[in-house]
């Protein structure tokens, strides 16, 4: 158990997690930004190509994002023809997600941009020290945290 009787905000978990998040995507983003595509939205098109359409709720719920933050990061990709929604057959009440063909496209070309960036994370960080970091990551998102 933490003592927070010498409570300091550097010691802060949730602060940590969300400078490096935001550290990481910045860079992320800033080496796929050719693509026009954010770390996020490029995240969504992989996942969708690997699983195949999603309903939204699904979609989030894999991603650990609510709805609205997926919502705002769909919109320009459904704008762009890269993704498409329409009725989930499984259940017409709901909304699926598909990879378009521009989808398919664009994400082979963001792919490159992508592995780029994980190189230079990893050459930055190191191999060791990156799979250690996903690995407790992982366990971070596998943990029910509750109150």
């Amino acid at each position: 158990m933490y003592d927070m009787s010498g409570w300091n905000p550097a010691n802060c978990n949730c602060l940590a997690l969300r400078q490096a998040a935001r550290h990481v995507t910045q860079y992320y983003d800033q080496q796929m930004a050719a693509t026009g595509l954010r770390s996020t939205q490029y995240s969504i098109l992989s996942r969708l190509n690997r699983v195949g359409p999603m309903n939204i709720n699904a979609l989030a719920a894999a991603m650990v994002l609510d709805r609205t933050t997926l919502g705002r990061n769909i919109q320009p990709l459904e704008r762009e023809g890269l993704i498409a929604i329409e009725p989930d057959p499984r259940d017409r009440r709901s909304k699926a997600l598909h990879l378009t063909k521009s989808g398919k496209a664009r994400l082979q070309q963001a792919k490159k941009c992508w592995e780029a960036a994980q190189r230079g994370f990893e050459t930055n960080y190191g191999d060791a020290r990156s799979a250690q970091m996903r690995e407790m990551m992982r366990g971070v998102v596998a943990t029910e945290l509750v109150a």
